[in-house]
């Protein structure tokens, strides 16, 4: 897969804000495009397919994997797979765009592997980890047991963060807007 573009990477445990600085960036910045991942998880309330995740059962993932047809995956939990297709890319930079992820933090260090320098991870943070917890909590999305499963999974993500190229710390949300609209410029500009 030729690299016609830039990769720029978000990346953080469930409920540190990432999906929020993503849709602001792809707002502000019309050089951007947002990387649809694939996904075999139940569809949530309000989310449609090639919009918010490509939803597919798991023989449908099992198989785009047998034909080698990821950048990356992974089953995050037993049964759950998650993904960027490679077509997915191709369709961006045949746009002559750069492509934004929000992503895992697992996926996002895959990511990093595959494109090198031409890919930049951030790390968003929130202020302290008890912030975060009531902001997963907050959503309502969930069960119980799937929220047991995310803060296990958030405490361990947490540790990941010196892997990152940049930490974005979500403290002050407008101050974490324009910090990310900075480190995408930048990164952008040195295309």
């Amino acid at each position: 897969m030729k690299n016609k573009g830039k990769l720029i990477v978000f990346t953080a445990p469930s409920g540190a804000g990432k999906t929020t600085i993503v849709k602001h960036l792809l707002k502000v910045d019309p050089r951007l495009s947002f990387s649809v991942s694939a996904t075999t998880r139940d569809r949530r309330g309000g989310e449609t397919h090639a919009v918010d995740y490509y939803f597919m059962t798991v023989k449908e993932f099992e198989k785009e994997i047998g034909r080698d047809g990821f950048v990356e995956w992974e089953e995050v939990y037993p049964g759950q797979y998650y993904g960027t297709l490679k077509s997915e890319i191709v369709r961006i930079w045949n746009r002559g765009l750069h492509i934004l992820f929000d992503i895992d933090v697992r996926g996002a260090l895959n990511i990093k592997r595959r494109f090198g320098k031409d890919c930049l991870t951030v790390f968003v943070k929130p202020p302290s980890l008890e912030i975060h917890l009531n902001r997963l909590k907050s959503r309502n999305t969930e069960s119980e047991e799937s929220l047991h499963n995310r803060i296990k999974k958030i405490q361990k993500e947490m540790d990941y963060e010196a892997f990152f190229d940049q930490t974005l710390i979500n403290d002050v949300l407008e101050l974490a807007l324009a910090n990310a609209e900075e480190i995408v410029a930048d990164f952008i500009a040195s295309f």
